[in-house]
């Protein structure tokens, strides 16, 4: 019969596995996120400019928040991120436009960005 590893190689063998589950959970080969100052560069030179009718315009207004949020820091992704699910619910109705309180709520986010990228 086998005996069970002890000491200093059934540690490392733990921590080994405990770091590799953490790398796999958080995403290590994730997308690099930028920071605050890179994120208001890129917001600031970035010249998206949707086309077509309105509900068009929308669909590619939140697609294009969806695509940039995850690029950018936290402090400014998580509004865009919000931005992009208000965008969404925009384009899904029947004028493809944004209501008033979706307006307000747009409104908001961009407050939050702001309080970042002056």
């Amino acid at each position: 019969m086998r005996k069970a590893r002890t000491g200093v190689v059934s540690s490392a063998l733990m921590l080994s596995a405990a770091l590799a589950a953490a790398l796999l959970l958080g995403g290590c080969a994730g997308t690099p996120k930028m920071d605050v100052n890179a994120s208001c560069g890129f917001l600031n030179d970035d010249t998206f400019k949707p086309d077509g009718n309105q509900q068009q315009q929308s669909k590619q207004i939140a697609q294009h928040y969806h695509e940039i949020a995850d690029k950018l820091a936290p402090e400014i992704g998580d509004p865009i991120k919000e931005m992009a699910a208000i965008m969404d619910q925009a384009a899904a109705s029947s004028l493809g436009a944004a209501t008033q309180e979706q307006q307000e709520k747009l409104k908001v986010q961009f407050n939050k960005i702001g309080e970042y990228c002056k």
